[in-house]
């Protein structure tokens, strides 16, 4: 299952493309509503979460941090979200974040000797972790994204991981990105 973690303020280009993306793909998507079950992005649109955090017990294939802020800071704040985390590494599954929320990784040590991108200003958290200011970066099980203009490049890398390229470019056709 993949899951997608939201808090209030979380920003929600960054969140809704890449769910809406790996729908299309046909994975299967749960949002997880850490602060509730209704979760107000940073621009004031309410989104109804799927489950709650204790209903999120399918095994993770990719536990998804979108970014924005307050967001990924209400993030940062959860205790149920590092249990989350703390299970996707015990099951060796990937774990991706996008914007401000590669910090909620980088402050748990988990980028470590890793390259990683986040949005800029974000960096100095990203403890031990090579920045390099690209778009996306992968490096092992993590999945890093610099923010809401490479949401659609995100989701799109984050199809080709899950499933394939061939649905990956299917999908960016579709969509007419380039």
């Amino acid at each position: 299952m993949i899951y997608t973690l939201l808090a209030d303020g979380f920003e929600e280009v960054e969140a809704l493309c890449p769910v809406d993306v790996l729908r299309r793909a046909g994975l299967a998507v749960k949002t997880v509503g850490i602060t509730g079950k209704t979760v107000t992005g940073s621009h004031g649109i309410a989104v109804s979460a799927d489950l709650s955090p204790s209903e999120a017990t399918e095994p993770i294939d990719l536990l998804f941090l979108p970014g924005g802020m307050p967001g990924s800071s209400n993030l940062d704040a959860s205790a149920e979200v590092d249990a989350l985390i703390a299970r996707a590494v015990a099951e060796d599954a990937k774990i991706a974040a996008i914007c401000a929320a590669p910090f909620v990784l980088g402050v748990r040590g988990l980028l470590k000797g890793r390259r990683a991108t986040c949005y800029p200003g974000f960096e100095d958290r990203l403890l031990g972790a090579t920045y390099t200011g690209a778009a996306v970066e992968i490096d092992g099980s993590f999945i890093t994204g610099i923010g809401m203009g490479a949401a659609l490049d995100f989701a799109l890398r984050l199809v080709e991981i899950l499933k394939d390229r061939d649905t990956a470019e299917a999908i960016r056709a579709g969509v007419f990105a380039k």
